[in-house]
């Protein structure tokens, strides 16, 4: 009884989380906005212990920032805060490549990586992409990358990435919403699949250094896409998350 009530508050814990880091970024609390554990119960509809665990998660996420007084405000970031949680994703992913290359990956264990690449190929020859392939393409980038840190075979570089991977913007595909309305946006994602074609071929000839240089320069090309996001306010539509992010 005791086990399925720990389950329970643990289940309850990261569905209040999700739904309120899904308020954050969704543009329906702004930077500076204080939260209560009592806002944060009637927002969510789970119970206070769950919700004030919730609450600490996304303190440690960086979403939030605790108030003295009690309670929590949602934090702003720099651009410089947004940077350098990418550059960690990268710097994470490209060893997580390097171990698959050096340990040795089978061409079966690759397979399903390749599957991935081909059904990433059949958006990105689409132009112009449609607004559906971009929200496809969201779903198979993310399948790609956590497919590629499995394949070190290392559970702590693994967990390491997925918190890396939470931080604010820090995704693989954080900001492929708000490309899609630029011009530039296809020559991006046709960079980005060169990227993955790239360090998969490095892997499969197990040449690690290669690997992880390509994967810390595919996560420069995130950096690239939030630069360009910045600069086109405009879109804010598509990522309304762009506001947590100070200007300058």
């Amino acid at each position: 009884m005791a086990e399925r009530e720990a389950e329970r508050s643990v289940s309850q814990t990261v569905r209040a989380q999700l739904a309120l880091r899904e308020l954050i970024v969704s543009g329906g609390l702004r930077p500076g906005e204080r939260i209560s554990e009592l806002q944060a119960v009637e927002v969510t509809g789970v119970s206070r212990t769950p919700v004030r665990m919730a609450l600490v998660r996304l303190e440690e996420e960086g979403l939030l920032e605790a108030i003295p007084s009690g309670g929590f405000m949602v934090k702003a970031f720099s651009e410089r805060d947004i940077l350098d949680s990418i550059e960690l994703r990268g710097t994470l992913e490209g060893l997580a490549a390097r171990f698959a290359a050096e340990r040795g990956v089978s061409s079966r264990d690759l397979e399903p990586l390749k599957q991935c690449l081909d059904e990433i190929d059949g958006l990105v020859r689409q132009e112009p992409i449609s607004m559906e392939a971009f929200s496809s393409y969201v779903a198979l980038n993310a399948r790609f990358h956590v497919l590629l840190a499995e394949l070190s075979r290392s559970p702590p570089l693994i967990r390491q990435i997925d918190r890396a991977s939470a931080l604010p913007f820090a995704s693989p595909s954080g900001f492929v919403m708000a490309q899609s309305a630029l011009p530039e946006a296809r020559q991006i994602l046709l960079i980005g699949q060169d990227h993955h074609r790239v360090v998969v071929d490095a892997i499969e000839n197990r040449e690690g250094a290669r690997a992880e240089a390509i994967m810390r320069e595919h996560a420069r090309l995130a950096a690239r896409n939030l630069r360009l996001a910045l600069r086109n306010r405009t879109h804010l539509d598509l990522l309304p998350a762009l506001a947590l992010i100070s200007a300058g």
